[in-house]
Protein backbone atom coordinates (compact mmCIF):
# COMPACT_ATOMS: atom_id res chain seq x y z
CA UNK A 1 0.00 0.00 0.00
CA UNK A 2 0.95 3.54 -1.09
CA UNK A 3 1.94 5.86 2.23
CA UNK A 4 0.07 9.35 1.62
CA UNK A 5 1.41 12.08 2.54
CA UNK A 6 -0.62 13.63 6.21
CA UNK A 7 -0.35 17.04 4.67
CA UNK A 8 -1.34 16.05 1.59
CA UNK A 9 -4.30 14.21 2.18
CA UNK A 10 -5.70 17.05 4.83
CA UNK A 11 -4.85 19.91 2.31
CA UNK A 12 -6.02 17.92 -0.87
CA UNK A 13 -9.10 20.03 -2.68
CA UNK A 14 -10.08 23.31 -3.48
CA UNK A 15 -11.02 25.19 -0.03
CA UNK A 16 -14.92 24.32 -0.27
CA UNK A 17 -13.97 20.74 -0.25
CA UNK A 18 -11.83 21.17 2.52
CA UNK A 19 -13.81 22.69 4.42
CA UNK A 20 -16.38 19.98 4.36
CA UNK A 21 -13.74 17.78 5.34
CA UNK A 22 -13.68 19.88 7.99
CA UNK A 23 -16.67 19.92 9.30
CA UNK A 24 -17.57 16.76 8.45
CA UNK A 25 -14.05 15.65 10.98
CA UNK A 26 -15.48 18.20 13.54
CA UNK A 27 -19.16 16.53 13.52
CA UNK A 28 -17.36 13.03 14.24
CA UNK A 29 -15.51 14.65 17.36
CA UNK A 30 -12.56 14.20 15.20
CA UNK A 31 -11.05 17.37 16.44
CA UNK A 32 -7.33 17.47 15.93
CA UNK A 33 -8.34 16.22 12.55
CA UNK A 34 -9.97 18.91 11.95
CA UNK A 35 -7.86 21.39 12.92
CA UNK A 36 -5.75 19.64 10.87
CA UNK A 37 -7.46 20.75 7.93
CA UNK A 38 -8.42 24.20 9.05
CA UNK A 39 -5.17 24.63 9.95
CA UNK A 40 -3.78 25.39 6.52
CA UNK A 41 -7.37 26.78 5.29
CA UNK A 42 -7.31 29.60 7.71
CA UNK A 43 -3.34 30.17 6.40
CA UNK A 44 -4.72 30.53 2.87
CA UNK A 45 -7.88 32.43 3.75
CA UNK A 46 -7.48 34.60 7.04
CA UNK A 47 -9.92 37.12 6.44
CA UNK A 48 -12.51 34.64 6.86
CA UNK A 49 -14.05 33.99 9.90
CA UNK A 50 -16.23 30.95 9.76
CA UNK A 51 -13.23 28.50 9.43
CA UNK A 52 -11.02 30.31 12.13
CA UNK A 53 -13.83 30.14 14.77
CA UNK A 54 -14.39 26.20 13.69
CA UNK A 55 -10.62 25.99 14.22
CA UNK A 56 -10.81 27.10 17.60
CA UNK A 57 -13.44 25.14 18.35
CA UNK A 58 -11.31 22.35 17.34
CA UNK A 59 -8.67 23.50 19.68
CA UNK A 60 -10.62 23.83 22.36
CA UNK A 61 -12.66 20.27 22.37
CA UNK A 62 -9.43 18.63 21.79
CA UNK A 63 -7.78 20.54 24.96
CA UNK A 64 -5.25 23.03 22.89
CA UNK A 65 -6.59 26.15 24.78
CA UNK A 66 -3.80 28.20 24.26
CA UNK A 67 -4.06 27.58 20.29
CA UNK A 68 -7.85 28.04 20.81
CA UNK A 69 -7.24 31.32 22.70
CA UNK A 70 -5.10 32.42 19.97
CA UNK A 71 -7.72 31.80 17.28
CA UNK A 72 -10.21 33.17 19.10
CA UNK A 73 -8.63 36.94 19.80
CA UNK A 74 -7.93 36.92 16.10
CA UNK A 75 -11.39 36.41 15.24
CA UNK A 76 -12.85 39.34 17.86
CA UNK A 77 -9.83 41.72 16.15
CA UNK A 78 -11.46 41.22 13.08
CA UNK A 79 -15.31 41.29 14.01
CA UNK A 80 -15.40 42.63 17.57
CA UNK A 81 -18.83 42.35 18.26
CA UNK A 82 -18.89 38.17 16.95
CA UNK A 83 -20.77 37.17 20.06
CA UNK A 84 -19.86 33.10 19.57
CA UNK A 85 -16.34 34.53 19.52
CA UNK A 86 -16.29 36.46 22.45
CA UNK A 87 -18.23 33.78 24.73
CA UNK A 88 -15.78 31.24 23.75
CA UNK A 89 -12.92 33.40 24.67
CA UNK A 90 -14.28 33.53 27.97
CA UNK A 91 -14.75 30.05 28.59
CA UNK A 92 -11.59 29.18 27.19
CA UNK A 93 -10.10 31.27 29.26
CA UNK A 94 -11.93 29.98 32.26
CA UNK A 95 -10.52 26.25 31.39
CA UNK A 96 -7.28 27.87 31.61
CA UNK A 97 -8.12 28.89 35.52
CA UNK A 98 -7.94 32.50 34.32
CA UNK A 99 -11.31 33.37 35.37
CA UNK A 100 -10.24 37.03 35.69
CA UNK A 101 -8.87 37.35 32.57
CA UNK A 102 -12.78 35.52 31.68
CA UNK A 103 -15.26 37.64 33.25
CA UNK A 104 -15.17 40.94 31.00
CA UNK A 105 -15.62 38.57 27.54
CA UNK A 106 -18.24 36.54 29.19
CA UNK A 107 -20.32 40.03 30.57
CA UNK A 108 -19.70 41.70 27.03
CA UNK A 109 -21.16 37.97 25.17
CA UNK A 110 -24.16 38.13 27.47
CA UNK A 111 -24.57 41.70 26.39
CA UNK A 112 -24.11 41.37 22.53
CA UNK A 113 -26.61 38.51 23.19
CA UNK A 114 -29.31 40.35 25.05
CA UNK A 115 -28.82 38.67 28.39
CA UNK A 116 -29.07 41.38 30.61
CA UNK A 117 -30.07 39.54 33.86
CA UNK A 118 -28.13 39.41 37.24
CA UNK A 119 -27.02 36.28 38.93
CA UNK A 120 -27.97 36.37 42.28
CA UNK A 121 -24.29 36.37 43.48
CA UNK A 122 -23.43 39.87 41.75
CA UNK A 123 -27.03 41.65 42.41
Amino acid sequence: MAHVDDTEYYGHGTAAERWERAQMFFDAKEYAAAARVLDGLVAEVPEQVAPRLLLARAYYHSAQLRRAETELRAVLERDPVETYARLMLGRTLQRQGRDADAEPHLRMAAALSGDFTVTPDKA
